[in-house]
């Protein structure tokens, strides 16, 4: 899935995706696979699969803390809130 693949992905059916496959896109964010590296991309849908029940994604959610600084965390947290408000 390319970058361009993801966003249709993420406006059009991410509402329906299972925890699973947000968990996925969270990491191909995470790692930059077939997209640029976008950590707060990674967290936020990594904090919506989690809260859709993924362990996998709290897990590698709390390690992807590490690597981010502290107004990355704040906007990524308020992008999967308004994202989940939405949805």
């Amino acid at each position: 899935m390319n970058h361009a693949s993801n966003k249709v992905f993420e406006t059009a059916g991410a509402h329906n995706a299972s925890a699973e496959a947000l968990f996925r896109l969270g990491l191909m964010y995470a790692e930059g696979r077939d997209c640029e590296q976008d950590l707060v991309e990674a967290h936020k849908w990594l904090n919506i699969a989690a809260i859709r029940g993924s362990v996998q994604a709290a897990r590698v959610r709390a390690e992807l803390v590490s690597r981010m600084s502290k107004l990355e965390l704040a906007r990524a947290l308020r992008e999967a809130r308004t994202w989940m408000t939405m949805h």
